[in-house]
């Protein structure tokens, strides 16, 4: 099976499914409920628009990264969210619908921010001056993946609220069994990649997301937002747009190089992000025990 036919078709398809899944769980109340309290969305967006892209050059410049590396990691940091935050969000009781909301609004600020950041990167790693236009069509691409299989399962559920109740578990049973098959193509598909740069800037990139899921998940928490929306909002700054970050890479820079801590942070995000909804299932068992 070629590796185009998966990133094209069956991963997409694979997150509409789930994203259906989750739909099932939402109301229009939980929305207005993030509409209402509007800290969350800005304490979220402001880690994702300034700390992030801070913590991404620091750690370029720390590392020593070679220049078309370091552009790569001020590229994916610029990078909204993925789709699959809203799922591990959703696996360690986060509160999916702030996600979804981030995931949207970064999602539309990144067709004016992402240029920016990644001219900058340009110029200052690589002394080169290049126009990169804004990414419409994979934003479009992105909120067609999120939002229209989320709007189907909430109106499943405000029509038939038994038959979404009933399907609540088996698809979260399913989310972690298809989450697994995504994290093994994704290896499968970038193993050459993984084996060629990993030691040059892995530890970088698992810095980085290390650094961004805590930095996600302290902040909210200091700000005495609740523990839900702090875990989403970890999961959104910790899990990125790789897909993005690479069509970029390669199609607007054609430069393969800057694809590759996409690639890797790619592959690393899927496991931490695991580890750290393990840990706060097992936290939130242990101190609310059922």
């Amino acid at each position: 099976m070629q590796s185009g036919l998966i990133s094209n078709l069956l991963l997409p398809l694979s997150l509409g499914i789930i994203m259906l899944g989750l739909g099932l769980s939402l109301t229009v109340a939980d929305f207005s409920r993030v509409v209402r309290l509007p800290k969350a969305v800005f304490v979220g967006l402001t880690i994702q628009m300034v700390i992030l892209t801070m913590v991404a050059f620091i750690i370029a410049l720390v590392f020593k990264l070679p220049p078309e590396l370091a552009v790569g990691i001020l590229l994916l940091a610029a990078a909204p969210g993925g789709a699959t935050a809203n799922i591990y969000s959703h696996l360690a009781h986060g509160d999916v619908a702030l996600n979804i909301t981030l995931t949207a609004i970064n999602s539309a600020l990144s067709l004016l921010t992402l240029p920016f950041i990644i001219s900058f990167a340009l110029q200052y790693f690589m002394a080169r001056d290049q126009y990169v236009p804004p990414p419409f069509q994979k934003i479009i691409e992105v909120g067609t993946i999120i939002l229209l299989p989320v709007v189907i399962g909430m109106s499943v559920r405000k029509w038939a609220a038994g038959f979404a109740a009933k399907m609540e578990k088996p698809i979260k049973i399913f989310s972690v069994i298809l989450l697994a098959l995504l994290v093994a193509v994704s290896v499968w598909q970038s193993w050459d990649i993984l084996v060629k740069y990993f030691a040059v800037v892995g530890l970088a990139c698992l810095a980085f997301n290390l650094v961004s899921m805590g930095v996600g998940y302290a902040v909210p928490l200091a700000v005495k937002l609740p523990q839900k929306q702090a875990i989403a909002i970890a999961m959104e700054i910790g899990i990125h747009n790789g897909t993005l970050a690479i069509f970029i890479a390669l199609n607007v820079l054609n430069n393969t190089a800057i694809s590759v801590p996409a690639a890797i942070y790619s592959l690393i995000m899927f496991v931490t992000a695991g580890f750290f909804a393990w840990w706060l299932n097992r936290r939130q068992t242990f101190i609310r025990p059922d």
